[in-house]
């Protein structure tokens, strides 16, 4: 294990949770339903930020290992949350709200999935 690279990891992932610590207290803090806005937000933007830098990457930048270390692995790793996501699905099948549930995890998986594809094409289109 390359320590400079695990550093550089663990500096993305301190940014990546402080980041998400920001955008989730302000999304919950504007909604205030019982639906989990706040890890959907992360998510979907996670998934999208991670679609434009892949492609990125592959067009127009070739970052060092560390940089690319950091930003995918650390970064968008501590951003993103699917333990979150899980246990949000969790509550919300324990609560008895089916509906919800469902509605989450088809729509979050379905909304990262356009999501990246999204950061993958504009990143695309603009490199061309």
């Amino acid at each position: 294990m390359n320590p400079q690279l695990l550093m550089f990891v663990g500096l993305g992932g301190a940014i990546g949770a402080m980041g998400r610590f920001v955008v989730m207290s302000a999304v919950g803090h504007v909604t205030h339903s019982g639906f989990p806005w706040s890890t959907v937000t992360v998510n979907v933007l996670g998934a999208f930020v991670l679609g434009a830098v892949l492609e990125l990457s592959a067009l127009a930048w070739s970052p060092s290992p560390e940089i690319r270390a950091m930003v995918v692995v650390g970064v968008l790793g501590a951003f993103t949350t699917f333990s979150t996501f899980s246990m949000d699905l969790y509550y919300l099948l324990d609560r008895g709200a089916i509906v919800n549930a469902v509605l989450y995890a088809t729509g979050s998986v379905i909304v990262c999935l356009v999501a990246f594809w999204a950061g993958m094409s504009l990143l695309r289109m603009i490199l061309s």
